[in-house]
């Protein structure tokens, strides 16, 4: 009898320290989720901005500084596909110059629509 008792407790803590790992991850990928949802969208806000086309080298400087302010939140997205398309536009932003504005504004602007709705798929927003 003393067996069986000290089997049923066993089984009964193994089963609560499972269920509390189950548990522990799943809060974890909560976290993760709401963390990728916040990063998100405060990065669609970044990237949805609407440049000054009229003042190119204010546009090319916002656009850099957008980068800089995308790349800090794609290193804290917890999804990587999010990170990756925060990245990638991170990037584009970065790189702008004040000839893209000038001379191909609808490319530049066609680009960055292309990857803000890539960033938007990724986030499943």
């Amino acid at each position: 009898m003393k067996r069986l008792t000290t089997a049923a407790i066993v089984s009964g803590l193994l089963l609560t320290l499972t269920a509390c790992g189950v548990a522990s991850e799943t809060a974890d990928q909560v976290g993760n989720a709401a963390t990728t949802v916040g990063v998100c969208t405060e990065a669609v806000r970044i990237a949805t901005a609407t440049p000054d086309l009229g003042d190119p080298q204010a546009a090319a400087d916002r656009a850099h500084a957008a980068g800089r302010e995308l790349a800090d939140l794609a290193e804290r997205a917890g999804n990587t596909t999010a990170g990756e398309a925060i990245g990638s536009l991170a990037t584009t932003l970065r790189e702008t110059t004040v000839d893209d504005l000038v001379t191909g504004p609808a490319n530049w602007v066609q680009r960055k629509t292309e990857q803000v709705t890539a960033l938007t798929k990724a986030c499943g927003l």
